[in-house]
Parts: C-alpha cells; sequence; structure tokens
C-alpha cells in the first residue's frame, strides 16, 4: 500500500485489519460457511480478491439504456477502378484492406455492443454517397464511421458530407488516403473525430465515443430529492432525470431488516479493510443497508444511474448517509452521483461507458504550499483502476460529521489521473467541460486535516495555482484521459475549457 507519511500515523491511531479480524471471531467464519446456492443468477463473488465465499446479488443497470443497443451506419470509400499512380498506389491491396477493416469494424462493434450497418459495396461516386447520408439520416442513426481506402475523387467529398449530416462523424484514413491537404479542410470540425493513421484503435475509440453519446442519451438517473415525483432531462445531454420523492428512500429503509446478503457485505468490507478507525460494525452494516435501499429503489423505478439530496433527505435523521452505498454502486458499473447534482451527473456516466472505470466526485479544494489541488469527498469507488481490476487498499473511516462508514481509498502516489466537470447545463448553452491531468501525489489523513475523509492531492500538467480551478464535484479519474476527453468534446459539440 502506498501512502504518505501521514496515513502512517493515521494507521498507528486505528485498530489493524488482524484485530479486527479476531474481534469478528465466529461472525468471519459463519460468513466463511455462506455458500453460492444451486441455480442463482445474478451474482457476484464476494471477497474476489480472495479468501471468503459468499454471494451478493449485483446491482445492476435497469433503465432505458440498459437495453438499447446503439447504432452506426459504416461505408468503405474507394474508386472503382486500379488505385494506379494516384494514392494509394497500385501497391495498396484495397481487398486485402477492405476485409481486414470490415472485421475489425465488427469485432469492435461485438466488444462494446454496437450495432454497425455496413453498406455492402463501398461508395463509388458521390451520387451513392449522397444516398447513403440520406438512408443513414432516415435512419435516425447514433453515428457514422467512415473508412476511406481511397484519397482522389469523392473520397474526402464524401467524409464532409457526413460531416454536413449533423450525425456524429468518425472518418478513419489509413496511411495513404490524406495529406494534410485534406484534413486541413474539416480539422476542427464540430461532430467529426479524424483518425489518420494505421491504428485501427483510433477508429475503435471513435465507435466507443459514438455509442458513449448515445447512451447518456438514452440512461435515466433516479433522483431522490424534494416531495415531487417527475421526468425531466438534461439538456444538451439529453439524459433521462426521473425525480422521486426523497422520503421514498427513509420508507425503504425502515421496512429493510438486517438480511444475510447485509451481514456477508459487512463482513467482506471487515475482511477487506486495512484497519478500521471509528465506525463501528453497526455502523457499516446501515451503510450496506442504504446500499441496498438505493439499490431496490433504483430498480423500482427503472434506473440506469442514481443520486440523492443526501443531506437534505437524511442529514438530520439516523439514517445512514449513502457513502458506503455509492461508493459501491460504483464499483460495481453504476453512476452514482452525490448531492442530486447534474453536473456530476453526467461525467460519472460518461466516465463508466468511455473508460469502463468509475471517478471520484469531489469538491475542489487549492494547495498553495505546491500548487496542488485536493478532490476532497466521503464517496469514493475502490475500484478505480477499472471495474475488472483489483480494489485498492481502503480503510475504514467516519464521515466527516463524525458518524457514517466511508471507506477511504488510498490513491496510488505517482499514478497518472484526469480531471473532469461539466458546466453550463442550460437549452441555450453550450456546455463545457473543465480537463486537466496530473499526478497523484499525496494521501492527506482526515483526522488531523479536516474535511471529508478521501482527500486525494494531484499536481495538475502546467498549473502553479488552483486558487480559481474552475467548477464543482468534477471527477477524479485514474488514468490519463485528456486526450481522450478532448475528442469527445469536438465529436459532440461541447466547449473544451483545459486546465
Amino acid at each position: 500500500m502506498v501512502t504518505s507519511s501521514r496515513d502512517n500515523d493515521q494507521v498507528s491511531m486505528g485498530c489493524s485489519r488482524r484485530s479486527v479480524l479476531a474481534t469478528a471471531g465466529s461472525a468471519i467464519l459463519g460468513f466463511q460457511m455462506l455458500g453460492c446456492g444451486a441455480g442463482r443468477t445474478n451474482l457476484f463473488r464476494l471477497g474476489d480478491q480472495g479468501g471468503v465465499d459468499a454471494d451478493e446479488r449485483i446491482v445492476k443497470s435497469v433503465g432505458p439504456a440498459s437495453s438499447y443497443t446503439p447504432v452506426i451506419q459504416v461505408t468503405f470509400v474507394r474508386r472503382k477502378e486500379d488505385y494506379g499512380m494516384r494514392w494509394p498506389g497500385a501497391i495498396y491491396d484495397g481487398e486485402a484492406a477492405l476485409k481486414l477493416y470490415r472485421q475489425k469494424t465488427e469485432a469492435t462493434a461485438k466488444e462494446y455492443g454496437v450495432k454497425v450497418v455496413i453498406r455492402p459495396e463501398p461508395v463509388y461516386s458521390e451520387a451513392e454517397a449522397d444516398e447513403w447520408v440520406a438512408q443513414a439520416k432516415s435512419a435516425k442513426s447514433d453515428g457514422l464511421l467512415v473508412v476511406l481506402l481511397d484519397r482522389h475523387e469523392h473520397s474526402w467529398p464524401t467524409a464532409t458530407k457526413a460531416v454536413d449530416s449533423d450525425i456524429p462523424t468518425v472518418v478513419f484514413a489509413p496511411v495513404g488516403t490524406a495529406f494534410t491537404t485534406n484534413t486541413r479542410r474539416l480539422a476542427g470540425r464540430t461532430g467529426l473525430f479524424i483518425c489518420s493513421t494505421d491504428d485501427f484503435q483510433e477508429a475503435a475509440l471513435g465507435i466507443k465515443m459514438l455509442a458513449t453519446g448515445a447512451k447518456l442519451r438514452e440512461m435515466r438517473y433516479i433522483v431522490l430529492k424534494g416531495d415531487k415525483r417527475y421526468d425531466t432531462r438534461i439538456p444538451r445531454f439529453g439524459t433521462r432525470m426521473r425525480y422521486v420523492p426523497a422520503a421514498a428512500f427513509l420508507e425503504e429503509y425502515k421496512r429493510t431488516p438486517d438480511t444475510k446478503e447485509i451481514e456477508a457485505i459487512t463482513r467482506d468490507y471487515l475482511r477487506q479493510a486495512t484497519h478500521i478507525h471509528g465506525p463501528t460494525k453497526r455502523d457499516i452494516l446501515n451503510g450496506v443497508k442504504s446500499y441496498v435501499v438505493a439499490r431496490t429503489i433504483m430498480e423500482r423505478e427503472e434506473g440506469d444511474g442514481i443520486t440523492m439530496d443526501c443531506l437534505g433527505a437524511l442529514g438530520k435523521s439516523k439514517v445512514s448517509l449513502p457513502c458506503i452505498a455509492w461508493s459501491r454502486m460504483l464499483d460495481r458499473g453504476v453512476p452514482a452521483a452525490c448531492e442530486a447534482d447534474w453536473r456530476a451527473c453526467v461525467p460519472h456516466a460518461l466516465v463508466q461507458y468511455l473508460f469502463d472505470r468509475p471517478g471520484f466526485q469531489q469538491d475542489p479544494v487549492p494547495e498553495t504550499s505546491r500548487g496542488c489541488l485536493i478532490g476532497s469527498h466521503c464517496s469514493c469507488p475502490t475500484r478505480i483502476k477499472g471495474f475488472s481490476e483489483p480494489a485498492e487498499p481502503f480503510y475504514l473511516s467516519h464521515h466527516h460529521g463524525n458518524r457514517d462508514a466511508v471507506p477511504r481509498t488510498v490513491w496510488p502516489v505517482g499514478q497518472r489521473m484526469t480531471v473532469v466537470g461539466v458546466e453550463g447545463l442550460k437549452e441555450d448553452v453550450l456546455p463545457k467541460f473543465i480537463v486537466s491531468s496530473g499526478e497523484v501525489v499525496e494521501n492527506i489523513s482526515v483526522p488531523p486535516s479536516g474535511g471529508c475523509v478521501v482527500a486525494v492531492t494531484v499536481k495538475l500538467d502546467g498549473v502553479e495555482s488552483t486558487l480559481d480551478y474552475p467548477g464543482f464535484h468534477q471527477l477524479f479519474v485514474c488514468g490519463d484521459f485528456k486526450r481522450e476527453l478532448l475528442h469527445y468534446c469536438t465529436l459532440f459539440g461541447i466547449e473544451p475549457v483545459v486546465v
């Protein structure tokens, strides 16, 4: 485990993992005896880092996005006759390239759960290009992929027609099909991602971005806030928001007993935590119950994600705030945003769909001695490197209000990371993505510092002062994805604010 010196001080203040297991005693033995029942489905193996066999019913998205398959129209473009002296030249095997890139397109679509409709024959003329674009618009496709196997005649005009359709377009131009004189005419066009390379992974990124935009539009967040039920959408992105009275959470919590599943998940937290500082087993049970309650409500309301005005709904009650609940949702691939903040809802879903990992929603704090930014909050996921990756080390602490159990994830020092935030969520305002990249330099211990117990310090590339860092509730994402996010901004008409 990588920690700062402050982390090491904090470890000595709490109880060790060994003492936790010792005090759990017979409870752990009972936990180990919980087996996987025959014929059970939709299960997640607890203790998947080794050790304990018990089952949890997986939380999963059940909203519109979960059953929606993005549709992308694909065409190849070339001359009908031999290439001759003009690029890509007579030495280029166009038929082999057509076969190769068709296979790669189909394999990528299968991997990402996308339906690709590939034109049976390449586009051989501008008239055929017009026909293909018109059909794609009529089909209300989610995106276009134009694969150029030629540089001349109707090739780049076909790419231009695709962009002019106002359907998000990816153009894949292998080496031999583009000069800068071709690409500069389209460079920077909104709604376009040009991949001028032999590396098909660039085109695969484009396909995934198209799918992400469609999923964001189709998905539904369940918003636990206020006392009214209604549906709305986030402007520009189209994300559905189903408001459910906040009282529904309290009502469901009161009628949810301590089940064997809740007990098993609690013991799993006790087993995996490096140590505990503050919360009792009852605190952890209550937090896990909030997870089960949130799962029940999200599935009942047919949501793909969830958010709640947690302080407004639960702050005056003794019911556990959803810190563990949201952390666990995020680890399981379900977008879970704190404080019913639309600005956080969009990037949570975007990061999960595009990068296959959860983000850490945080309150930005300036750190002036080193010119750093601190991300401070209480609902950090543990699988920050990816849903299929092992959890990072964490310990269990109290929320900064000295209540509720919080998994305090320790971010690897030296790890590259990305900041992404969203602003301008209004119909008549161009949305903005705040984007930075940098490196984790410290995990601050709280206490003795104040604030939220997950406090990750990062040094951003080229940023000397963060006193005026824009936005709020941005996400920290493990990994450097600045380049990909800027491409996404261009493809979907979002103004990038690079800090």
